[in-house]
């Protein structure tokens, strides 16, 4: 029995090309290009800031992330960003009876926005807040902390294997993988074939179905 659901964030919840875009804007290189380069260290099993690296050899990522802010430019996110699923789908959750809980690897500002969102969520949480990120086990050791539930009742759901399904089951939690954005595309058969999470799922709606399982 599922009692709470816990979501990642990015490109599980929110698209990231607005995100890469002002990057490469504010890098002055085409979007496609770091577009391809986010896509490389992907499939590298990589850092996604190799990519802004690999534009920008020796750049300082949080000097230029306070740059990109104190210029104006810097990290926005709204309705707009979100997948289409996400308020019917977290709503639906809620409605089966489960805690809906978001929690990922954000910004402190990326959270204030994601809290003004008024999602149907019964905790928004972001590692910038908490001190600590996937997949540190002290992430999920806070996830438990606000999920209300014993860790075999708790759902993790996101997209990429090594951020959210690996860490999250060693934590002892049920696992989802996200078949959605880049990680969650590449790895997505490689999951299936081997049985890494529990569930494999196209869509937030197929949550609902493993609540009322």
């Amino acid at each position: 029995m599922i009692r709470t659901v816990v979501l990642d964030i990015g490109e599980t919840l929110t698209r990231d090309d607005r995100y890469w875009a002002a990057w490469a804007d504010w890098l002055d290189v085409p979007r496609h290009t770091l577009s391809a380069l986010v896509g490389a260290v992907v499939v590298d099993g990589r850092d996604n800031a190799d990519a802004l690296r690999l534009v920008r050899p020796g750049i300082d990522v949080p000097a230029e992330y306070a740059a990109r802010e104190a210029a104006g430019r810097g990290e926005q996110l709204d309705e707009t960003d979100l997948y289409d699923d996400v308020r019917p789908a977290l709503a639906a959750v809620r409605a089966a009876g489960a805690r809906v809980v978001i929690a990922g690897n954000q910004s402190p500002k990326a959270g204030r926005m994601l809290r003004a969102l008024d999602l149907p969520a019964d905790v928004v949480a972001v590692s910038g807040g908490w001190g600590v990120a996937k997949p540190q086990p002290a992430f999920f050791e806070r996830v438990l902390e606000v999920s209300g539930a014993p860790a075999a009742e708790t759902l993790y759901v996101g997209d990429h294997p090594a951020n959210d399904v690996t860490p999250a089951r060693a934590a002892g939690l049920a696992t989802a993988h996200l078949r959605r954005g880049p990680w969650g595309h590449w790895w997505a058969d490689e999951i299936r074939a081997t049985g890494a999470a529990d569930y494999s799922i196209d869509s937030l709606h197929d949550l609902v179905g493993i609540v009322n399982a």
